[in-house]
């Protein structure tokens, strides 16, 4: 590590724990976008209007307003009025703060479960006709159902869309770097640029270690995709 930080002007160390803080924040935005996901494609799919409404309203807002937009909402608006909330009616002291890298995977999450909402509402609606009442008939549960029946169809439909959302969220963990101390790739490859003034090399950098989770992530998916056609014939 001492040579690679020789070679980087002293920056190495951080920029390899600048890269494992962006993986961090994406892999946890992520699930947590999935889980928002399902709670919102289940809503849309509801038979009850009220929660329709609400599912329609969160894709709408999400998508609508930038991702920026909604991060600082997040940090400066949300988590404050939260925490004070809180404090005000004795659940935590007057001093508490949520812990920053919560509210990014949090507020991220958010923001990628709005497009898991519509992926998945899809894929459930590209279903064969039937296949739900057949697995009733059978008599099976519903854990059952989705479980062994219907979640693997659908996301086979589903896993590409949602391979582009995990390659969005990994994007999306840079704009953590503006709303808190975050110290990830970009945050670094800024800083060590502006301190050695060897802008080409720093962001060339930060530029490979996006494309090369890109890459390895896209062969990932391509291999689960692949995987979730085994035996399913084409006519």
């Amino acid at each position: 590590m001492s040579g690679l930080d020789s070679m980087m002007g002293g920056y190495g160390s951080q920029f390899a724990a600048g890269i494992l803080l962006t993986l961090e924040i994406s892999v946890c935005s992520y699930l947590i976008g999935l889980i928002f996901g399902v709670l919102g494609a289940s809503a849309k799919l509801s038979p009850w209007k009220a929660l329709r409404l609400l599912g329609n309203l969160y894709t709408i807002i999400v998508r609508a307003l930038p991702e920026l937009l909604l991060l600082l909402i997040a940090f400066y608006v949300l988590a404050g009025a939260i925490s004070g909330l809180a404090a005000s009616i004795g659940l935590v002291k007057s001093d508490f703060a949520f812990n920053p890298f919560l509210v990014a995977v949090i507020a991220l999450g958010f923001i990628q479960g709005a497009y898991v909402t519509e992926i998945l509402r899809a894929g459930v609606l590209a279903l064969p006709k039937g296949q739900s009442d057949a697995a009733l008939a059978l008599g099976l549960s519903f854990p059952v159902r989705w479980g062994r029946v219907l979640g693997p169809q659908v996301m086979r439909h589903a896993l590409p869309a949602l391979g582009n959302v995990w390659l969005n969220a990994t994007k999306d963990s840079s704009l953590i770097s503006i709303v808190g101390a975050f110290a990830d790739v970009l945050k670094v490859s800024s800083l060590a640029a502006a301190a050695t003034k060897d802008y080409i090399l720093f962001y060339a950098l930060a530029a490979l270690c996006f494309l090369l989770i890109s890459v390895v992530s896209m062969a990932i998916l391509n291999a689960l995709h692949i995987r979730s056609r085994r035996g399913l014939h084409i006519a």
